[in-house]
């Protein structure tokens, strides 16, 4: 949680997200962390953010910069659009913005592994139900829920491959 922290602060630095941004995000982060009970009863729990998608100008020297620096593992590279790098169980997956919708450099997404996703055939259905109950627009991708939060900031939701 400490990389995430402080590489959020280094991109509130340079410029790359907004203070609003960078408040949102580390509510978000911190909330999921310390298990901060809500006014209602989640239908699931976050185990830990999954990874972060970030939108970059240049993926290879965003990994090259994360790699070097911190010695994040390279994996999934594609040589082309994005890769994955890995830190304990926390990953963030740099992806040049020009190949993405919009286009536009910052955070792309936050995704949450959720406690018996992978293991308890319970759960997926109880997430969807909750999710929709809320009134929130799903959209599904590989295994997981996408929704926005009520500033528009997308959250994705599922596994631990995802």
């Amino acid at each position: 949680m400490e990389h995430i922290i402080s590489r959020l602060l280094q991109e509130y630095e340079r410029g790359k997200v907004t203070r609003r941004q960078l408040i949102q995000m580390l509510a978000v982060g911190t909330a999921a962390a310390s298990g901060v009970a809500t006014a209602e009863a989640a239908p699931a729990n976050a185990t830990y953010i999954n990874h972060i998608s970030m939108q970059v100008a240049d993926y290879k020297k965003s990994r090259d910069f994360y790699a070097g620096l911190f010695g994040m593992k390279v994996t999934n590279d594609d040589g082309k659009t994005q890769c994955r790098l890995t830190f304990g169980n926390n990953m963030i997956i740099p992806r040049n913005a020009a190949s993405r919708p919009g286009g536009k450099v910052g955070i792309d997404h936050i995704a949450y592994t959720l406690a018996g996703w992978d293991t308890d055939k319970s759960v997926k259905p109880a997430v969807e139900a909750e999710l929709k109950k809320r009134g929130l627009e799903i959209r599904t991708t590989e295994g997981s829920f996408h929704v926005k939060d009520p500033d528009g900031n997308e959250v994705q939701m599922g596994g631990k491959e995802q």
